[in-house]
């Protein structure tokens, strides 16, 4: 009889140490280390970008901008070709969720003018970093490439600004002089301070994008016209656009307005950064 009585003891400590086993908590629960590959525990994927999609870069540029950065685009007398010429040519992309563009050639009688836009829609596949995240820091790549030039103390001219007598000057030295102080002392207003290069040079730019720049560079190759190329970056969320504007006179020594150019890239931007609702 008393073997019996051991029995109900015995059964009663192997069901305590069969439950400690299973890790279960006094609620039922698992313990917190029970399960430690629970995706439960795992940490949220970082927010994507508000965009998806890309628009169409070809039909992106409307006729009277066209009319204005390409200005031979008019002089083609074949309506055909005219309108060959206004929708341009979709760029080489293996993925157009991706990556788009469209680029324009068009040659006139004073100059040939390129003109280029890109999209570029940044996904990134790293779940601790956002699509954001990814385009700031491949923007910030993009920029540190361009190698801008340090902001100087004699930029205080408001970018795009054009004088009263609507001169200028850019760092080609091709913008006209200034007029002289009348004979009363008081300025005409040709005489008005021109915009000085320091204004005029590769600089960050303010209100465009979540951010954005400008390059402008001169370039020759042998005896042939200088080409000038200025090109404008932005960055909306996840979606990084950039504007290559370029113009070879066909006369030697002519060189492209540097201001001109630049006004015509930064009105352009305006627009996409508008109908992407950035």
């Amino acid at each position: 009889m008393q073997r019996k009585a051991c029995a109900p003891g015995i059964a009663v400590l192997l069901a305590a140490v069969l439950a400690g086993c299973t890790g279960g908590s006094a609620d039922g629960g698992p313990t917190d280390e029970s399960n430690p590959d629970d995706t439960g525990t795992a940490s949220p994927a970082a927010e994507p970008g508000r965009y998806r999609t890309l628009p169409e870069p070809c039909a992106e540029v409307s006729e009277s901008t066209l009319d204005e950065l390409l200005p031979g685009i008019r002089q083609i007398s074949d309506e055909k070709q005219r309108e060959t010429a206004y929708e341009g040519v979709p760029t080489t992309t293996f993925d157009t969720d991706r990556k788009v563009g469209c680029r324009w050639k068009v040659d006139s009688a004073a100059a040939t003018d390129h003109l280029l836009i890109d999209f570029e829609r940044v996904v990134s596949y790293d779940n601790a970093v956002s699509d954001d995240s990814r385009a700031e820091q491949l923007f910030a790549e993009q920029e540190a490439s361009a190698h801008l030039p340090e902001p100087t103390a004699t930029e205080t001219a408001p970018v795009g600004s054009t004088p009263a007598g609507g001169s200028s000057a850019s760092p080609s030295g091709s913008a006209s002089p200034s007029g002289s102080p009348s004979p009363s002392g008081s300025s005409s207003p040709s005489a008005a301070p021109s915009v000085t290069p320091t204004d005029l040079q590769p600089r960050v730019l303010e209100d465009l994008g979540d951010e954005a720049f400008l390059d402008d560079g001169l370039s020759s190759s042998g005896s042939t016209a200088k080409q000038r190329t200025v090109t404008v970056a932005f960055r909306t969320s996840n979606v990084i656009v950039t504007i290559e504007y370029a113009e070879q006179p066909t006369t030697v020594g002519v060189v492209p307005d540097s201001k001109t150019m630049q006004d015509r890239a930064q009105n352009l931007a305006a627009q996409l950064a508008d109908s992407l609702g950035g």
